[in-house]
């Protein structure tokens, strides 16, 4: 992509926009994919498809293929090739992670009520299997709860070995700042910070050593790419961990230890394709997107702020500092998810309702348990001003 965004040639290397029967507001649950990714994928399978590290000629290929996926995986993030691992999902990455990492007896986990099941469950299941204790992070109750270090610092203590939280809210579409975060954090001697960046990948450059967190992890799939995620362990953090592959298998690197082979050749082998798509400036590229995508989320939250009768979860400004483009609200008197299935009897537009895997936000700080969860409209960069405009006119019309 060029360093001067330009929204009709983003959209133009992604096949799914050349078409007119579906606009696509659900793309915090995957977002359209690269012509360019989709075609490494069908090369890949065409001419390269053998095992990896043999000797024959095509085997070298293959390898070096894969060599050079990981490469480019790990400098998107900001990492080096040994501090990262391809898997399936983050929900399976961190399910992994938490199967071998050490952690002293009786200690405290702190896991945030924010997030994603996925940095929240297994946290759970190894507090119960290792009898650790359990502090929940737990924001005030409000329509737009946030994560600070003022209000984790107080459930810190000399026992605290793990915080877990979300980079960005995939509800509220709230943007922490983690580098604070991760600061409170290695304040206590030997705790660990465990970020969830899936909901924030998509919008934002990630650089987990500017970050200063121990582990991070996203999805491809929601990054313009093939259903797979990485997950980023620092070089220090990686002395805590043990490991879940073969007894033979002495190697002390993360693919080894948490991989499990779960890497689909075919798909790591396009990432060197998403991360072409930002170009030479990506730095450059990720600030016109931030820019554009406060453009279009404005149009929504500027009609949303004007009824009474809806509610924003979230901030409810669109200021591109503190948010991305995931807007959530909810209607009085109204089933969110009658609302989504007025709007699709009416429109083309696909959005969702629902909790979206944050069940305990939705139901415990957003106090909408046992209804419908949300309504969320989740944006991208490819995604125009002229749609929202229009899905303001279908969403009026619907609440009239």
């Amino acid at each position: 992509m060029s360093t001067a965004f330009d929204v009709s040639k983003a959209r133009s290397y992604f096949p799914a926009l050349q078409q007119d029967h579906q606009v696509y507001f659900d793309n915090a649950g995957g977002s359209q994919v690269l012509s360019t990714v989709a075609s490494s994928v069908k090369d890949y399978l065409e001419e390269t498809n053998v095992q990896l590290g043999a000797s024959y000629n095509v085997a070298k290929q293959s390898t070096d293929i894969q060599d050079k996926g990981l490469e480019a995986a790990a400098k998107f993030m900001g990492a080096e090739v040994d501090e990262v691992v391809i898997g399936p999902s983050t929900t399976q990455l961190f399910s992994n992670l938490s199967q071998i990492l050490s952690l002293p007896p009786h200690s405290e986990l702190i896991i945030s009520s924010l997030d994603h099941e996925a940095n929240i469950s297994s946290w759970v299941r190894l507090a119960s299997l290792q009898s650790h204790t359990i502090k929940w992070w737990t924001p005030s109750l409000t329509s737009s709860p946030i994560l600070t270090p003022s209000n984790l610092r107080p459930l810190l203590s000399e026992k605290t070995a793990l915080v877990t939280c979300t980079h960005t809210s995939n509800v509220l579409g709230t943007i922490h700042d983690i580098r604070a975060i991760a600061e409170e954090v290695h304040k206590i001697p030997g705790a660990r910070l465990c970020v969830d960046g899936v909901a924030l990948a998509p919008h934002r450059g990630v650089d987990v050593m500017a970050l200063g967190v121990d582990f991070y992890s996203f999805s491809w799939y929601k990054v313009y790419g093939p259903h797979i995620a990485i997950l980023y362990a620092s070089r220090e953090a990686q002395k805590t961990l043990g490991s879940l592959g073969h007894y033979f298998h002495t190697g002390q690197d993360l693919s080894t230890k948490l991989g499990l082979a779960s890497a689909s050749y075919e798909l790591v082998a396009a990432i060197p394709k998403i991360v072409d798509y930002f170009g030479p400036d990506k730095q450059k590229t990720w600030e016109e997107i931030a820019e554009h995508e406060e453009r279009v989320q404005a149009i929504l939250l500027d009609y949303l702020r004007k009824r009474e009768d809806v509610m924003i979860h979230g901030v409810a400004e669109a200021d591109k500092r503190l948010r991305v483009p995931v807007v959530s609200f909810t209607v009085k008197g109204r089933s969110s998810k009658d609302v989504v299935e007025a709007i699709e009897g009416r429109s083309n537009f696909g959005c969702r309702w629902g909790h979206f895997y944050s069940k305990r936000l939705v139901d415990d700080l957003l106090g909408l348990e046992g209804c419908d969860g949300v309504v969320r409209i989740s944006m991208v960069h490819y995604n125009t001003e002229d749609e929202v405009r229009k899905y303001v006119e279908v969403l009026d019309g619907v609440l009239s």
